[in-house]
């Protein structure tokens, strides 16, 4: 009755994206395929698909999650009516807080009192 659904957007979902856009959409995809599943860009990608497809809000039981993330996915690219820049840009600023999020905080060493060892 149901399909075997992730909890959020699952990474094997995204080779089937690649031909529902152009050229640049194509080559994002690529690149994404090719790296391993916990690669920042990776994770940048299936944090935009998150929020595009609205993954958070899906309940198990719904038709959207009955159908499946791949034809959820698929769906949700067809209806979008931008083009394919303002994607790469939604898939830049998701980089951007993933990068945010998973950078270190800067160790802070205090200066004063230092002692020279030789």
């Amino acid at each position: 009755m149901y399909t075997a659904n992730e909890l959020m957007f699952p990474r094997q979902a995204i080779p089937e994206l690649r031909a529902m856009r152009g050229p640049d959409w194509r080559g994002l995809v690529d690149r994404i395929c090719s790296l391993p599943e916990t690669h920042e860009e990776t994770l940048a990608f299936m944090l935009m698909m998150i929020r595009l497809n609205g993954c958070l809000e899906c309940e198990t039981d719904s038709y959207r999650a009955m159908k499946g993330c791949d034809a959820c996915a698929i769906q949700t690219l067809r209806r979008y009516k931008g083009p394919d820049a303002d994607l790469i840009k939604l898939f830049q600023q998701a980089l951007a807080e993933i990068r945010d999020h998973i950078d270190p905080m800067p160790v802070r060493i205090p200066t004063t009192n230092l002692v020279a060892v030789f």
